[in-house]
């Protein structure tokens, strides 16, 4: 179940943590383009909409339970016990077998920021991508004779959407909570930078010396070059169809403001709160042998 075999070279390593990075992207990509052959489906996303989960004591959306049944598996098969994974579900069962010994990688932390990400996916993200499906499904619908909002109302294929929302929900998860690394790479390469601003906390200052402008800008380039790509129409013989962004099979616009709107600066947020909290339960003592081996090295 774990993607990373922390048992083998140097997990904080950032070129480590870029290749990490680049392949979460495509699995993102993919992802949003398996998503967008559906319809929005709302009521996917409405608590409370299924009377058949209603009737088992479950109040929450479609989109929940699903993350519940499949999250409850998965911790089951010690998924959550690694570093780079997070649940979107609270009170999951204990893993069935034994844990495995993971290195001590990052400082203990409790930051989840998994409901602001599920929030933003099925507010903004699910409806944009799925623009273009569910305007066609209301054209066939008004075809049939079906006017009004049951124009928009969805395609039904509730389980093959979920499974996807999921696969893509889990990925934005591990790319966002993935800054611990960051976090924790930078941090131990000069403790000292980072310490005044910890002690008297000064987030502002703290995000500055994380931030990378040239890198993001990279980032985000890579990404238009790859979500153009992958988005195009291919013919029989494996060549492109050259189709123009908005008529391919997925909003390259659409992925790019996630990236850039979104999924960058809630990763800060996270890396920021990470460094705030770096300190945490550490005695004086242990403070000045951090900032001396970083003054010993700068």
């Amino acid at each position: 179940m774990q993607s990373q075999n922390y048992m083998v070279g140097d997990p904080l390593s950032l070129e480590r943590i870029r290749s990490v990075l680049v392949r979460l992207e495509d699995t993102i990509i993919f992802g949003l383009i398996e998503r967008a052959q559906f319809a929005h489906n709302p009521r996917m996303y409405q608590r409370g909409a299924f009377k058949e989960l209603v009737d088992t004591g479950f109040e929450g959306s479609w989109l929940e339970w699903f993350l519940k049944e499949i999250e409850t598996f998965h911790a089951k098969a010690r998924r959550y016990t690694s570093p780079d994974e997070y649940p979107f579900t609270s009170d999951l069962p204990d893993p069935v077998l034994p844990p495995l010994s993971f290195p001590e990688i990052l400082f203990p932390n409790k930051i989840n920021v998994n409901a602001s990400i599920l929030s933003f996916y099925v507010r903004y993200i699910v409806p944009r991508i799925t623009r273009r499906a569910t305007l066609a499904l209301a054209t066939t619908k008004r075809a049939k004779g079906i006017v009004g909002d049951d124009e928009f109302e969805d395609d039904g294929n509730y389980g093959s959407a979920a499974t996807i929302d999921v696969e893509v929900l889990q990925a934005i998860s591990k790319r966002v909570h993935y800054g611990k690394f960051v976090s924790e790479s930078k941090f131990l390469e000069n403790p000292a930078a980072f310490i005044p601003h910890i002690l008297k906390p000064n987030p502002k200052a703290l995000e500055d010396l994380i931030t990378k402008p040239e890198v993001e800008r990279k980032v985000l380039q890579r990404l238009q070059i790859k979500a153009a790509t992958y988005a195009q129409d291919f013919s029989s013989d494996g060549s492109p169809n050259g189709t123009v962004n908005g008529n391919g099979k997925l909003d390259v616009d659409g992925v790019m403001e996630l990236y850039e709107s979104y999924i960058i600066p809630l990763t800060k947020e996270v890396e920021v709160d990470y460094l705030l909290h770096r300190l945490d339960g550490l005695s004086e003592d242990d403070i000045q042998r951090l900032a001396h081996k970083g003054t010993q090295s700068s």
